[in-house]
């Protein structure tokens, strides 16, 4: 991909790449893997192809994916207060940056108490970070942009974060509750052995409430999230030359109280046996069969304050809509 833009911006931005990237399976292994196993299984991460990243940004338009737009709400009314909590200048890390879109919130609460800073957007994809950073680095002149385009995981379990100043990273999105229980752990872990004594960490997390209100965020009547589902099906039947009928599979999402989560499936409405030639495998299914495409965990302000604290965090303050649905929570390393 080729960015036109001023040689000052470039001057400002910075991406550092894995020195030495880890071979991660290919989407044909994964699905190979998912479907040769019983229950059935496939990776949320290959959620995102163009369509896919269209729907999704359609999801979140939706009333009843109150996430996103609570989120944006907390940052506006708090994003002051978040960033007073630390009495020195601050630079920013962000994990999953996206295109930065609400991170522009804390970006302008920042520069209303200090002159400059530096930005360290982590995100798996050099293309779409690029892209977010150059349109960040434009929009803010006196901003300046680290970028690494690397997992989570390896970046911090290298120690490759480098930063100078007393830091405030960013976990948003509910995307800690994309994780299952050990790998957050292990996440948060590393980030607080990346960080020092006293950096911060806010976090955005959806609150445990009614499994109506859950079931709904993910199982829209009118079917957005279940065309993002089957599109999953789609981009395995485009990209691997498989065979799966999307009329007929259902989605169905069951918030599961003994897991705190909102469980995601798609469920065969007949007996079938669908062929994906690109990943070797043949899968059977029998009426009511399942594939698991996500799991999305919810939390009480007290069960994510207890996760922080084992992970080495202490909470300062915590910041809520007024219907209790989504949370913000600013904690310090210890």
């Amino acid at each position: 991909m080729t960015w036109t833009t001023s040689p000052e911006i470039w001057e400002r931005f910075a991406l550092h790449r894995d020195p030495t990237p880890a071979r991660t399976a290919t989407f044909a292994e994964d699905v190979r893997a998912g479907l040769g196993a019983r229950p059935y299984r496939l990776s949320a991460k290959y959620f995102y192809d163009d369509l896919g990243s269209s729907l999704f940004e359609a999801i979140t338009r939706l009333p009843e994916y109150y996430l996103t737009r609570v989120e944006r709400d907390l940052l506006l009314s708090y994003g002051g207060q978040i960033v007073a909590a630390f009495d020195e200048p601050l630079e920013l890390v962000e994990l999953g940056s996206g295109s930065a879109a609400k991170t522009r919130l804390i970006i302008d609460a920042i520069f209303a108490r200090q002159d400059e800073l530096v930005f360290h957007p982590i995100d798996i994809s050099a293309d779409a970070l690029t892209e977010s950073s150059l349109a960040l680095v434009g929009a803010y002149e006196r901003l300046r942009i680290s970028a690494y385009a690397s997992d989570y995981f390896a970046l911090l379990r290298d120690h490759r974060l480098r930063t100078e100043k007393r830091v405030l990273a960013l976990y948003l999105g509910s995307n800690i509750g994309n994780f299952e229980p050990a790998e957050a752990t292990q996440l948060l872990e590393l980030l607080a052995r990346s960080l020092r004594p006293g950096d911060g960490l806010l976090v955005g997390y959806d609150l445990k409430k009614d499994a109506s209100i859950l079931e709904a965020a993910y199982d829209d009547p009118t079917g957005v999230t279940s065309a993002f589902n089957k599109n999953l099906l789609a981009r395995i039947n485009r990209e691997l030359d498989a065979d799966f009928a999307l009329d007929a599979f259902r989605f169905n999402a069951i918030y599961n109280r003994d897991r705190g989560a909102v469980e995601s499936f798609l469920v065969s409405e007949r007996a079938q046996t669908v062929t994906v030639r690109g990943a070797d495998v043949v899968a059977p299914f029998q009426p009511g069969d399942r594939i698991h495409t996500e799991s999305s965990f919810k939390f009480t302000r007290e069960e994510l304050v207890a996760l922080m604290h084992r992970c080495g965090y202490e909470e300062k303050r915590t910041f809520t809509d007024a219907a209790a649905r989504y949370a913000l929570t600013l904690l310090a390393v210890r």
